[in-house]
């Protein structure tokens, strides 16, 4: 593998949950490709709060990873940041899923950048860096119990489809239906952003949620990661970089 350049996260923790992150995404994808970015403090923008960059970020910079989650025929963008010891200059990189996977060390928290790849469509569009506004926050044991309802809903009734009909474009149009489906308690959130949220292992038990809304963009954010969809066509590109909580 050719290495581009090499960063050193803030701790062993940053680099083990990004491999987590990246794992899953090559769950959906062994050929995935992400979108990474890392900045300096002064370049970080809006927190996942929507408030300017924390103090945290102020000595090193912020990584961000962008993936994609392919679920039914309209996809969700994964967000995962870590925090960055120092940082020389900025990345702006669409690398292999798997060869960053390769780079990561989990023992010292460096991480060494392949080289970039030709990029799928949809990097070569991220949500926008601010202007990000609060739209609410979906109570977590609700919503997670109305998740688990169409998860178990989708899998009733593909399974009751005849196996001969059962194609991947009758498939993706069952999970359209359910997952376009509003929250019940946050109608302007569909439930596509929360299942893309489990999928990718950002939900955990009792943990807040935030929603917020940018133009055409919608993002949910747990402790652990970003989901964003594009609800509509939004201007601009790249999306403000800070650490996690």
């Amino acid at each position: 593998m050719t290495v581009t350049a090499r960063l050193a996260l803030t701790d062993t923790r940053e680099a083990a949950d990004l491999s987590a992150f990246l794992l899953r995404l090559l769950r959906f994808d062994k050929a995935a490709a992400v979108r990474l970015q890392a900045v300096g403090p002064a370049e970080s923008g809006e927190s996942e709060s929507g408030e300017s960059g924390s103090s945290e970020s102020e000595h090193g910079g912020v990584l961000a990873v962008f993936g994609r989650l392919p679920l039914g025929t309209s996809g969700a963008l994964a967000i995962r940041t870590a925090r960055l010891e120092g940082l020389d200059a900025s990345v702006d990189l669409t690398v292999s899923v798997g060869q960053l996977l390769d780079g990561v060390d989990a023992e010292t928290g460096a991480l060494a950048l392949p080289a970039p790849v030709t990029g799928p469509s949809w990097a070569g569009l991220l949500p926008p860096r601010t202007g990000w506004r609060p739209v609410g926050t979906p109570p977590p044991a609700e919503t997670g119990r109305e998740l688990m309802a169409a998860v178990r809903e989708f899998r009733e009734r593909s399974e009751a489809v005849p196996p001969h009909h059962r194609t991947r474009a009758v498939l993706d149009a069952l999970a359209d239906e359910i997952w376009s489906r509003p929250v019940s308690a946050l109608p302007e959130l569909p439930l596509r952003a929360v299942h893309a949220s489990y999928m990718i292992g950002f939900l955990a038990p009792g943990a807040p949620l935030t929603v917020h809304r940018a133009g055409g963009w919608l993002r949910l954010s747990s402790p652990t990661g970003s989901v964003v969809l594009r609800t509509a066509a939004a201007p601009g590109a790249g999306l403000g970089l800070s650490p996690l909580r």
